[in-house]
């Protein structure tokens, strides 16, 4: 078969506009497709940093509506396997504008000590780090929010909270750089503990703990501990790895595993169809061809090679395209200061889609390449076309 691609190629670039149509169409598809592989990748593959596959977030085993009491972190902290332990409040509110998109991000309350403590691949400026310890209303954020937003070190924040009815000052006093990419203000709980009533029922209760565990091997072991210890308790908790307890925020959304694999199969059928048209009309317009070509001693089966061969490279052109296309949209939004940005697209991720491009091709030729082969030279004569 080597000896006819450039036979091949030939044939495939005979009708221009209906192959340009097809590798447009297959390359759009295959770029979305290459896009919700990323997507999945990012949400639901096992952590691969070391300090992220040790973190675990301890919250209410119910609901993350509800709090646990303050006094839960001491008992926490002499569990055996806890090396660092930091409140992880979520104070949700609104900043500028209400209602304003561009002006979301996650504010999360946290001990400035502790909270470097669990999360080691923060990296910031030693006397950035000293001032968030040592100022109560100060707080830090990533260098993307922080660049989103176009805030400077001093700038005043002021959050207005809806889940407390308090409204904090913040000062920003450090810009931090990590391993994710995600928009976050870290500020000093304390500061949000000293600002709710004594009496309101909020105060000293946190929505979550976050803690880092000495060894990744551990982890398993000291969930469990740890729900144990509380399971009969009036505030149970529930034990998750840090990736998880994000994911139980997009659990709201349904089942996020069913519907992207759905959109992903029905941009595959999209696919099969487009290809399988092209291939059948291609067929039907060189019967005659065909049937010349078989008097010149070209086998079924070299008939059958060449009309998979040129639906396949159709569709590896088109799936070329859109790989680029999707590694060109995922990295512009990755490094973008969008809030809603998408994962970078990993050549692994490249191969994939460019197999699944292939694979429909040959599919697609599959039944017009084995009646091409069959049809009888006599018969294929006959045609019209």
């Amino acid at each position: 078969m080597a000896q006819h691609i450039d036979f091949i190629a030939r044939n495939a670039l005979r009708n221009r506009r209906r192959s340009l149509l097809t590798v447009a169409s297959v390359a759009v598809s295959l770029c979305l497709l290459g896009i919700l592989i990323a997507m999945y990748h990012s949400l639901f593959s096992p952590d691969t940093s070391p300090a992220s596959a040790r973190r675990l977030v301890v919250h209410h085993r119910v609901s993350l509506a509800q709090s646990l009491p303050y006094s839960y972190e001491q008992k926490i902290a002499n569990v055996p396997g806890v090396v660092a332990i930091t409140p992880w409040q979520w104070f949700g509110g609104t900043y500028g504008t209400g209602g304003n998109e561009d002006n979301f991000f996650a504010r999360l309350g946290a001990d400035p000590e502790s909270y470097f403590k669990v999360r080691p691949e923060i990296v910031m400026p030693e006397d950035q780090r000293q001032a968030f310890i040592s100022l109560q209303t100060g707080c830090i954020a990533n260098n993307i929010l922080a660049s989103r937003m176009k805030w400077k070190l001093g700038q005043i924040i002021t959050l207005t909270g809806d889940i407390f009815p308090v409204t904090l000052r913040l000062e920003l006093v450090g810009i931090f750089t990590g391993d994710d990419n995600d928009d976050v203000l870290i500020y000093n709980d304390k500061y949000l503990q000293q600002s709710l009533a004594p009496n309101g029922g909020q105060r000293d209760t946190e929505g979550s703990f976050l803690i880092l565990v000495g060894n990744a091997d551990d982890v398993p072991r000291v969930a469990e501990a740890i729900d144990t210890m509380f399971a009969n308790s009036p505030a149970p908790t529930k034990s998750e790895s840090e990736k998880n307890f994000l994911l139980s925020f997009l659990a709201f959304l349904g089942n996020l595993k069913l519907f992207l694999a759905a959109i992903s199969g029905a941009v595959m059928f999209t696919i099969l169809l487009v290809s399988a048209n092209t291939v059948a009309m291609t067929v039907r317009e060189r019967v005659r061809e065909t049937a010349i070509l078989r008097t010149l001693g070209f086998t079924p089966g070299e008939i059958r090679g060449l009309v998979v061969g040129e639906a396949a490279l159709l569709s590896a052109v088109g799936g070329t395209i859109g790989c680029v296309a999707a590694f060109a949209i995922c990295s512009a939004s990755y490094h973008s200061l969008s809030a809603n940005r998408l994962p970078l697209f990993h050549p692994w991720m490249a191969a994939i889609v460019l197999a699944v491009a292939v694979v429909i091709g040959i599919i697609s030729a599959a039944a017009p390449a084995w009646f091409a082969s069959r049809r009888s030279v006599v018969d294929a004569m006959r045609n019209a076309g």
